[in-house]
């Protein structure tokens, strides 16, 4: 659940950004580049556009292109993302390399996982390809170029990724306030089971350690520390919220405990563990999804966005992020143990395409994931305090925070730090 911190006087002087404007020419470029041919632009319209999963790691520009290609017209929807104009928010994305990962999850981490597809899946064993299909945007172009210059004569930082602009093909988003309908969670780790299974197996065949292969993957300690500054602001807004709210004194209480050690915990939990390690999105709640049906007799279908915080963690990080932010409280009370079910079986259908079976392989079980999950809620809380006002100043949201809270607080979870912390001191 991204946000951009408070900052203070870390920016320094604030920097001198050129205005960048989109031409017909550089659209006519990156298209040419994409297609390996000459491509003619027509026309081009920029579409002001506001949707919910607008992200604060970027200024977005939504483009519809006409073009002329191997004599044949055709139209695109494109997104721009950019890096923010405004100095504090660069600044914070430039520092935590946002844009940086964003942009090579699409030009190497999504390349190499459609290779390893083509090289290792057992195409006899695919019922369905479209299952099997990583469901993220298309990327038409990228560019990255760090700070550089002088003191004297500075030139700024500039990243460009180009998608295609999901929103444009008949998909749609989910209001956070609303929360997921039970098919729409189940299409959304259905998405992410596919690409968590292709990236473990792509790391147990090749043998390569995912992180040497992207050094570039959301680090713990610099995640850590990202995080814990949002949470340290959350909490005490949190604190103030539930003073107000009677019969939360007990969950008060415990959060409290929680807060001097929330950094430890933070670290322990992002930490990849066991032999499920593997590439997350971290980031994976309601705002980062879009869903698209061709008929009422098709199947859901859930696209993923915004990869700026990929990271090599547990996959239960994901899956416990979804759940305890984007569920509303009564389907999640009813439904968690099937949602489950639904991740560990795509996640292991989808293994066993490319020969791999995680219970007998790599000795992981459904009772792992579920020991796992467990600890993985203590770490999605924290991540939706330091998101906390997202969920504040509407009843619906504020109801939904209370009961995630009250039914963690009765399963023990925001007790078992003590336990986890433990553990990993011992290891």
């Amino acid at each position: 659940m991204s946000d951009c911190e408070d900052s203070e006087d870390s920016c320094g002087e604030e920097e001198v950004v050129p205005k960048w404007e989109v031409r017909k020419e550089w659209l006519e470029s990156i298209l040419g580049e994409y297609y390996q041919n000459k491509v003619q632009v027509r026309e081009f319209e920029i579409c002001p556009r506001s949707t919910s999963n607008e992200s604060v790691l970027s200024d977005i520009i939504h483009v519809q292109v006409k073009y002329v290609y191997t004599h044949a017209r055709y139209k695109l929807d494109i997104v721009i993302k950019r890096l923010p104009d405004d100095p504090f928010s660069r600044f914070f994305v430039t520092e935590g390399q946002y844009d940086l990962r964003e942009i090579k999850f699409y030009t190497q981490i999504l390349p190499d996982l459609k290779d390893f597809q083509k090289k290792h899946i057992k195409y006899d064993k695919v019922k369905n390809f479209d299952e099997v299909v990583l469901k993220v945007p298309v990327c038409y172009y990228a560019h990255y170029s760090p700070a550089g210059g002088t003191d004297d004569s500075p030139v700024p930082p500039e990243s460009i990724l180009v998608l295609s602009d999901l929103h444009m093909d008949n998909r749609w988003d989910v209001k956070f306030s609303e929360g997921l309908t039970f098919d729409q969670a189940k299409a959304a780790l259905d998405s992410i089971a596919c690409i968590h299974a292709h990236s473990l197996c792509m790391k147990v065949i090749d043998g390569q350690p995912l992180p040497e292969r992207y050094p570039f993957l959301f680090q713990k300690a610099k995640a850590t520390d990202s995080y814990q500054q949002l949470v340290e602001r959350g909490f005490t807004q949190l604190a103030h919220f539930l003073e107000r709210v009677s019969g939360l004194e007990m969950v008060l209480e415990a959060l409290m405990a929680l807060r001097p050690k929330t950094k430890d915990i933070i670290m322990t939990l992002l930490a990849p563990e066991g032999p499920l390690a593997l590439i997350t999105h971290t980031d994976f709640w309601c705002n980062n999804l879009l869903f698209s049906k061709l008929s009422d007799d098709d199947d859901l279908v859930c696209h993923i966005l915004d990869w700026q915080m990929v990271a090599y963690s547990r996959p239960t990080n994901d899956v416990a992020l979804l759940l305890v932010s984007s569920l509303p409280s009564k389907l999640r009370r009813k439904h968690t143990e099937s949602l489950l079910d639904t991740y560990w079986n795509t996640l292991n259908e989808t293994s066993s395409l490319f020969g791999i079976d995680i219970p007998k392989d790599l000795g992981y079980t459904r009772a792992d994931l579920t020991k796992d999950y467990r600890r993985s809620q203590l770490l999605a809380l924290l991540l939706c305090i330091g998101s906390i006002d997202i969920a504040l100043g509407h009843p619906q949201t504020e109801q939904r925070l209370i009961d995630v809270l009250q039914d963690l607080h009765n399963d023990g979870i925001l007790t078992d730090e003590v336990a986890i912390t433990i553990t990993e001191a011992d290891a």
